[in-house]
């Protein structure tokens, strides 16, 4: 019998996961549903990589270059399949400040405009999701940084015109499953996703440029930490997910484990508006403070690549931050997820010396849980007042 594939084998052989708000694992099927990826091969990858820039100031325009860079979104995805878009949607709906151009959440006309081309390349479904800290997404209050349109009008458009549908998820509510992820790595044993990722057949990431208070930088592998749920992985009073930031090899691990589970198909780095200092929120004294790339570097850009820690690093490089020095990165590179070295990833579009920015970085932490119930009170407090 021939082994099949990680998503072959979700598609086909899962029954029902994790089930929320029961305060216990139930199962389906008689067992939970688990994911059996290929084993990493821990150990540094010799594989070049290849990771594209695009300059402009044109988000819909860049972000259709982006996918050209990359061989077209054709190349990226086969007729009659489901993707999976994971934009970085952090704060949405807990707080009332704006998220898109404060720097805090990846921008509409990215994520919207790489859904449209995957309908173009015939996706089955497109489904647009992030688990955050809430049940529910007011999409209809997400706007475009010209706030022309609405995520939801612009998905209703779409729906209108193509033959395939996006799909608008949060992912804590709108999960019909939730899968598990072997962990052993963290020491967590398995790390439950949401059904909706895991079964997808392809899978994009799309975070935005932040520095991080407890990662150092938060990128393409860290964004998968919001297909997890916010419900079992907090704790009363606080749905933070402490019990990833806490896991017993770390948060880095942690994360580490969901990207080797899920692998992603195509990473888009946000680099328009994001965040420097203590992200990932943005509160000047206490979190982040936003920075507009534009007033820095002349331009937005997007990175693209098949290769996440190969953008990531690029992303690190390109706002002053060695990517050895960052803890989760090194950690990946030599579990087999992908290239850190700049010799052995070409940048196409740009050099970096055209890239280089200066950003602040975040500053060090201990006491997770402490720390962020106070940032949390913080940033609810200013949410109120405004």
């Amino acid at each position: 019998m021939q082994p099949c594939s990680r998503r072959e084998f979700i598609k086909h052989g899962l029954c029902s996961g994790l089930s929320l708000g029961t305060g216990h694992l139930l199962t389906g099927c008689g067992a939970d549903a688990t994911i059996t990826p290929e084993a990493p091969p821990f150990a540094p990858s010799r594989e070049p990589a290849r990771v594209a820039a695009v300059r402009g100031q044109n988000l819909e325009e860049l972000a259709r270059k982006a996918l050209e860079a990359c061989g077209g979104a054709g190349a990226i995805v086969a007729p009659g399949e489901t993707v999976f878009i994971k934009p970085n949607l952090v704060g949405a709906g807990m707080v009332r400040h704006p998220l898109f151009s404060t720097g805090e959440c990846t921008k509409p006309e990215i994520f919207l405009t790489v859904a449209e081309e995957c309908l173009k390349a015939d996706a089955k479904e497109v489904i647009i999701g992030d688990a955050g800290q809430v049940d529910r997404f007011s999409w209809d209050e997400m706007l475009t940084l010209d706030g022309s349109v609405s995520v939801a009008e612009k998905v209703a458009w779409l729906n209108g015109r193509h033959e395939g549908t996006v799909r608008l998820a949060c992912l804590n509510t709108d999960t019909p499953h939730w899968d598990a992820i072997p962990a052993g790595p963290s020491g967590l044993g398995r790390i439950y996703v949401s059904s909706l990722v895991s079964r997808a057949d392809r899978i994009i990431s799309i975070p935005v440029i932040k520095t991080h208070r407890f990662a150092q930088m938060t990128l393409s592998l860290k964004n998968l930490m919001g297909v997890t749920s916010a419900e079992f992985y907090g704790q009363p009073g606080i749905t933070y997910r402490t019990k990833l930031h806490n896991a017993p090899a770390g948060l880095e691990q942690a994360f580490l484990d969901i990207a080797t589970g899920l692998r992603p198909d195509l990473t888009i780095i946000d680099g328009s508006i994001g965040c420097e200092g203590n992200g990932p929120h943005v509160m000047p004294g206490w979190w982040g403070t936003t920075v507009d790339l534009r007033d820095r570097l002349g331009d937005w850009v997007l990175l693209a690549s098949r290769d996440p820690l190969a953008a990531d690093a690029t992303a690190a490089r390109m706002v002053g931050h060695e990517p050895s020095a960052i803890r989760h990165l090194l950690m990946s590179f030599n579990q087999g997820l992908g290239q850190l070295q700049e010799d052995l990833t070409q940048l196409d579009g740009a050099t970096l010396d055209e890239l280089r920015i200066d950003w602040v970085p975040a500053e060090p932490v201990d006491g997770f849980n402490d720390v962020i119930l106070e940032g949390i009170a913080m940033l609810l407090e200013r949410s109120e007042a405004s």
